[in-house]
């Protein structure tokens, strides 16, 4: 028989992943029960840890938004208040503040196969351990590590006189007023700092924000206001209004993502010539010509020209180097200049993690996450009642999240509806499959982790798709009982074990 639990469901992270499980087992699964277990003080995953100036989405908030919650907000591209507050306000009016338990890092989950559950192992912040059971576990703890950043290992970085910050770990209430700042990279993250401190007319900016960047990224402007969006929530009820914004910009992310993967050259000359226009007699084909495609990379969204207007007001600049090393009063670069700084911002880059760093154990034995392959974008090969959400890199984060939810909770219905107490993607030759890399993307971060990750085939199911309009229909209304996804009672796996030794102990 199966053991007895805390609760049916536990997910790990109370971020967007998190909350939109919480929300979609609500929806879909009522009668099952869930709990939240939240590493930080409060909600909220990367839009609570990040705090640096300008902190905002880099896609729009009508695909960022749960398919559930309309956006309400004037601005599409929003910034991290305002993703809080949206996150806030739909734990609070659909009552599951109260499953959340903050402060409970989660440090070992042990399933056990002949209780058809999981155990899981929590410390709070003052090293208190406790631990509760579930059937099914969910992680909705993010792609990265949450501890440590991505470390360049500048040489000379004792010598710097100044400020040294990564991103990652903003301090609070940081002077930068009338100083010189220089920020290392050329992503999302850099390229919405660097606008942000520059001088607004309040005395409180930088007087100069140089952004050094090793290899030129590809820039797509758009304004943060979607007037379409606007418009339509004007003249259609809310709900409504958001179901076609959505559907519009899933279509035009697709078709982006698409021609610049079939056209790169047509694609480049669109993103050009939409720099130059907004740049003019600033534009710098050094600076902004990067030697991939576009979407070798993610693209990096600079909402209503933001960064290109500080350029144009002198405000900010942009260099293109290698770092030799920091000195005492900024940093040395190989082609003998020297850009002088008082604070510099280590803005190069996120650590993946797997599972979000957690130890786990399948009947005693340690899951290492590069031997399993993917099943479904959500579950693992061999590993039972376990799903994880990795969001797209081609597209907004919680397009990912909501599907993985509808699929768990259908997959869950499955088991109720056959009294299966457990649910495991079964992989018995792997070796049967063909690996392939679906992380085809040149992106620092992605080819640092690619030996931590687990694997991938060269076809469904086994693989973590990129492309959502496919995925969507296949989470969907694809057949759950599908020959690969097995479902078993507790202890079947210890019984089939034991039935040939007490034959072979009768003969």
């Amino acid at each position: 028989m199966a053991g007895p639990v805390d609760q049916d469901v536990l997910i790990v992270g109370a971020g967007i992943s998190g909350i939109g499980m919480a929300v979609h087992l609500q929806m879909n699964c009522p009668d099952r029960s869930f709990g939240l277990a939240e590493r930080r003080a409060d909600l909220g995953g990367t839009w609570d840890l990040f705090r640096y100036p300008g902190i905002r989405s880099d896609s729009d908030m009508h695909t960022l938004g749960f398919v559930f919650e309309p956006w309400k907000h004037e601005k599409s591209i929003a910034d991290g208040p305002a993703i809080l507050d949206y996150l806030n306000r739909i734990v609070d009016e659909r009552g599951i503040r109260d499953r959340i338990r903050l402060n409970a890092k989660v440090v070992g989950a042990d399933w056990d196969s002949a209780a058809a559950r999981w155990t899981v192992t929590m410390e709070n912040d003052k090293g208190a351990v406790t631990t509760t059971t579930a059937r099914w576990l969910y992680l909705g703890s993010g792609y990265y590590d949450y501890d440590e950043p991505f470390d360049a290992q500048f040489a000379g970085r004792e010598d710097f006189q100044g400020q040294i910050i990564h991103p990652q770990f903003w301090p609070k209430d940081l002077d930068y007023a009338g100083k010189k700042v220089v920020v290392i990279g050329s992503g999302a993250t850099a390229v919405t700092i660097v606008p942000s401190m520059t001088e607004k007319g309040d005395g409180k900016g930088a007087a100069h924000v140089t952004m050094l960047q090793r290899t030129p990224t590809w820039y797509f402007i758009r304004p943060a206001k979607d007037g379409f969006a606007n418009f339509l929530r004007k003249i259609l009820p809310e709900k409504l209004a958001y179901k076609i914004t959505r559907f519009k910009n899933v279509r035009l992310q697709d078709i982006a993502f698409r021609r610049a993967r079939e056209k790169p050259e047509k694609v480049k000359e669109y993103l050009t010539n939409k720099l130059k226009e907004s740049l003019g007699d600033r534009y710098d084909a050094e600076a902004f010509t990067p030697p991939y495609n576009p979407w070798d990379q993610r693209l990096c969204l600079v909402p209503d020209a933001d960064f290109f207007e500080a350029m144009k007001a002198d405000k900010a600049s942009v260099v293109t180097d290698h770092i030799e090393r920091f000195d005492a009063a900024g940093i040395q670069l190989k082609s003998g200049k020297h850009l002088d700084a008082d604070i510099i911002i280590t803005a190069t880059g996120l650590k993946l993690a797997v599972a979000g760093k957690i130890p786990v154990r399948v009947d005693g034995e340690p899951v290492a996450w590069n031997e399993h392959f993917y099943y479904k974008a959500c579950m693992f090969s061999n590993v039972p009642n376990f799903s994880v959400v990795f969001g797209y890199l081609n597209a907004s984060w919680t397009l990912r999240a909501d599907i993985v939810s509808e699929y768990v909770c259908r997959v869950l219905n499955h088991m109720q509806q056959v009294g299966a107490d457990v649910a495991t993607p079964v992989l018995a030759d792997p070796g049967s499959l063909t690996e392939e890399n679906i992380f085809d993307f040149s992106s620092g971060y992605i080819q640092r982790a690619l030996h931590i990750m687990p694997k991938n085939a060269d076809a469904l199911p086994w693989r973590l798709s990129q492309n959502y309009v496919q995925d969507r229909v296949d989470m969907r209304t694809g057949a759950i009982a599908d020959g690969l996804l097995t479902f078993t009672k507790a202890g079947d796996a210890a019984k089939a074990a034991q039935a040939p030794a007490a034959l072979e102990a009768a003969e």
